[in-house]
């Protein structure tokens, strides 16, 4: 079994910056803290950690001698800082999970808020309180936090497929059809292969009047499963109309 990813800890980088201009120009060391993984033996990923000390943003990909030339560890920080804020913020994932599963809903919606005051980037935090906001029917709070997944890298990554599926059902559903086909559209950049995504983009584009682009959505997921069945359905049913 491959050691890799491996977790390394926190690191700092030093970065020269001018403050000033003409004759009051000075230089400013400037020191910033990121989270780093070793993905193999000459790649390292690096996130920024934000004013709570948990990574969040966007990673990046480093060679190894840029990264040992640049970087250096702060296992004390890491330790103090990082450690402790991962641990709550995990364990506030853990409760909101388990208050959901018990149908209390109120409770979960809080654990999930409280997380997102940790790290408001955090993919898990948003897919929990979008579920939150599906069962309580609040489907303005949930084009809110679908708009934030959006914008959040790994949000629509294979493993939230059904997360993504629903989201989208519900937001067209209740009439948000823009949000809805903007959300699949955006899920389809990173699963090209769901047929699955592309039926409900199509059923989005139906309910907004594209009827067009319900059919090409419809015709590309019957090319990647042409024993769709439901696809076939539809399709025969938009031709008609």
């Amino acid at each position: 079994m491959s050691e890799f990813p491996k977790i390394l800890g926190v690191f700092s980088r030093s970065q020269a910056e001018d403050i000033g201009s003409g004759g009051t120009q000075r230089k400013h060391e400037g020191q910033t803290f990121w989270y780093v993984r070793r993905l193999d033996d000459e790649t390292f990923e690096v996130q920024p950690l934000n004013a709570n000390h948990v990574p969040s943003g966007v990673k990046t990909m480093v060679p190894r001698l840029e990264f040992l030339h640049q970087y250096a560890p702060e296992p004390d920080y890491y330790r103090m800082h990082t450690v402790p804020a991962l641990e709550s913020l995990a364990r506030k994932l853990r409760e909101g999970e388990r208050y959901f599963s018990l149908g209390m809903l109120d409770e979960a919606e809080l654990k999930f808020v409280k997380a997102l005051m940790i790290d408001d980037l955090n993919v898990d935090a948003n897919y929990g309180l979008g579920k939150v906001y599906s069962e309580k029917n609040d489907y303005e709070k949930l084009r809110k936090v679908v708009n934030t997944l959006m914008g959040i890298e790994g949000a629509f990554s294979y493993e939230h497929r059904r997360q993504l599926n629903e989201f989208g059902m519900n937001l067209r559903k209740n009439g948000h059809f823009e949000e809805s086909i903007r959300y699949y559209s955006k899920a389809l950049e990173h699963n090209r292969d769901d047929e699955h995504l592309l039926f409900n983009l199509a059923r989005a584009h139906w309910d907004r009047g594209n009827a067009t682009e319900a059919q090409d959505a419809l015709e590309n997921a019957l090319k990647l499963n042409p024993e769709f069945t439901e696809a076939k359905k539809f399709l025969s049913y938009c031709r008609r109309r």
